[in-house]
């Protein structure tokens, strides 16, 4: 096997430096709308229901970017996806801070939001694509630091919305400069871009045989699927109503003024970076299932301690966990249903759809339930999925190639086999992203 060093030439070096800097970025952009939510509902003087539907601007968008993506980048490449997506969010969140300042509405508001989703959604599906391939180039495995880099993305967002918040500053000014920063350092970052199509030759290396193809209407049957379906529902309505209401939680539920509910997002998403950080080594060490239903478990107790504990202090230790458990719920699922290299395109994009549930009808339905029982009240909803997503988490196991390596595997032959297996499962989530495939970040 050649080795990494043989293989990672400063070319690779900077473009895996770049596809760093872009998936960072990505998660600064949307922190920084999460951030400043608490301003956005106090400027439209919205209730929790108004609030969930304007949210829901930001997912119809992000699944219009998704859908087309698959046509983007195959056309134009991960490149140019990037670079669309930069001027989508420019303009997206340009147009919804000046909406917000001026007081042109919740339309106004939605529209910018529907943008700035698009571009969210073209960006995540582009970068991920480069991102698999440059971990090929690099002949490591690094998409999980990938991911992780994402949160430290939106750990920094958090953490200035917060600042912002304690400062007053307008929205209007804090989206503008931050989006044009970003946007031009993703447009520098991408100029290091390879062709991420100059490794797909060395992945077709499966000489077993090959069953009749499974359509992606096929694999609904499956009950493995829906069963994976289950878990990334139950882990993406985890990781994303703690982004889209944990601020006006602690604000409605605890009594926190504005610039603290901001800054315990931070703490929830500084609790999803450490475990995404950490969770790799513990997943080759123990598994996948074993991980997820612990993973479920301290997601569950972190969040029980939000919703029926009085004490702040508690409460943000609940948040912490609740970070820690929902980290790595999603990641798992999707690796799961790519596990078949043969099936993965398919059973990804079910995954990815059932998946998908909880970030279109998620807003909506927690602001709705917290119209009429309060925040903390409506987030037992999450509580009971992400109870289901552990009880779910045995339809995950590794199965025959794609099973973990040995403790001891290292860089002989008993360690090799995984590792072209994994490069397989890695090139059809890859092949899946670019038609539509989304990470949770």
């Amino acid at each position: 096997m050649t080795t990494t060093s043989a293989r990672t030439t400063p070319t690779t070096r900077a473009w895996i430096t770049a596809v760093f800097v872009v998936f960072t970025l990505s998660g600064l952009d949307i922190a920084t709308w999460l951030g400043r939510i608490p301003s956005v509902r106090d400027s439209l003087g919205a209730s929790t229901f108004e609030m969930g539907l304007l949210v829901l601007g930001m997912a119809v968008g992000s699944i219009g970017g998704l859908t087309f993506a698959g046509h983007i980048v195959a056309k134009l490449g991960a490149r140019r996806g990037v670079q669309v997506a930069a001027v989508c969010l420019t303009a997206g969140m340009v147009f919804a801070g000046i909406a917000v300042s001026l007081g042109w509405g919740f339309a106004a508001i939605w529209v910018a939001l529907i943008a700035f989703g698009f571009g969210n959604g073209l960006c995540d599906v582009s970068m991920n694509v480069s991102g698999a391939a440059a971990e090929k180039a690099g002949g490591r495995t690094i998409m999980p630091l990938f991911h992780a880099a994402f949160s430290l993305g939106t750990l920094a967002g958090a953490g200035l919305g917060a600042l912002a918040e304690a400062l007053d500053v307008p929205v209007a000014w804090h989206f503008t400069v931050l989006v044009v920063v970003t946007s031009a350092a993703m447009l520098v970052a991408v100029t290091r871009f390879q062709d991420e199509h100059r490794f797909e030759e060395h992945v077709a290396t499966d000489t077993s045989p090959v069953p009749t193809p499974v359509s992606r209407w096929q694999v609904w049957t499956q009950p493995s699927t829906l069963l994976i379906g289950v878990i990334v529902l139950g882990m993406a309505l985890a990781e994303g109503s703690a982004n889209d209401w944990l601020p006006l939680a602690m604000i409605d539920g605890h009594g926190l003024d504005n610039a603290a509910g901001a800054a315990v997002l931070t703490v929830f998403l500084a609790a999803m970076t450490v475990g995404r950080v950490a969770g790799s080594p513990l997943i080759d060490r123990f598994g996948r299932v074993p991980v997820l239903r612990i993973s479920a478990a301290v997601a569950v107790v972190g969040l029980g301690m939000l919703i029926f504990v009085q004490s702040v202090p508690l409460a943000i230790v609940g948040v912490v966990l609740w970070g820690l458990g929902a980290s790595l719920g999603f990641p798992m699922g999707m690796s799961a249903a790519a596990d078949d290299p043969r099936t993965a395109a398919a059973r990804v994009s079910a995954v990815a759809t059932i998946g998908y549930v909880a970030f279109l009808a998620g807003p909506p339905l927690i602001g709705f339930l917290g119209e009429h029982v309060g925040l903390l009240g409506a987030l037992l909803v999450v509580f009971v999925f992400i109870i289901a997503a552990g009880l779910a988490s045995g339809a995950a196991r590794e199965r025959g190639a794609a099973a973990r390596p040995t403790r001891g595997g290292g860089d002989g032959d008993g360690g090799a086999e995984p590792r072209l297996q994994a490069q397989r499962a890695d090139a059809a989530r890859s092949a899946d992203s670019a038609t539509g495939g989304r990470d949770a970040g």
